[in-house]
């Protein structure tokens, strides 16, 4: 079921800009702290129907990613993470947005390494604003979290003392600015 958003996004089409928006992660590392990184190239369009109703589609070249450090960048490519040579990249097609409070929750199927689930999002709408003669300009943030294996990140690295050298859970944070685009 879609519901339209209490304070609705103009209707039209909406383009990610990336170059004012982030899609970063983390992971646990060694049990103990986390290693983040981002994705450098992305692009998404949002859909706002005449009756406020959202739709969502973006995709994340997964050969983007940057941990700055290139020997784990090159690992985390290879067929042990992402295997980006034969999936060069994510996709997420929204299939629900509901209000949670004054906030939502942006469902939809994540594609990643040619497995397909659903997830959903904690979405904040951040607003509109008429931009600086480019046309509007909207702000949302967003995180999920995830489990990798389910996506077939299966790699199992286990520390002599317990736990290991890679966590399960990946949480992964948009934080979006979309222009309005001019009719």
């Amino acid at each position: 079921m879609t519901t339209s958003i209490k304070a609705p996004l103009s209707a039209g089409t909406w383009t990610i800009d990336p170059v004012h928006s982030t899609v970063g992660f983390s992971v646990k590392h060694l049990v103990v702290s986390k290693v983040r990184g981002s994705f450098g190239a992305f692009t998404g369009t949002i859909t706002v129907a005449e009756d406020g109703t959202p739709s969502v589609n973006a995709e994340i070249d997964v050969t983007s990613i940057t941990t700055n450090n290139e020997q784990r960048d090159g690992h985390i490519r290879s067929a042990d993470f992402f295997d980006a040579e034969k999936f060069p990249t994510a996709t997420f097609v929204s299939t629900s947005v509901q209000s949670k409070g004054d906030d939502y929750e942006l469902t939809g199927d994540f594609t990643l390494k040619g497995v397909t689930k659903p997830v959903t999002l904690a979405l904040e709408f951040n607003g509109e604003n008429p931009g600086m003669g480019q046309g509007p300009v909207a702000g949302f943030e967003a995180s999920t979290v995830i489990n990798r294996k389910d996506f077939g990140i299966d790699i199992d690295m286990p520390l002599e003392t317990g736990g290991a050298v890679v966590g399960d859970k990946i949480t992964i944070t948009l934080e979006i600015e979309a222009l309005g685009q001019q009719a």
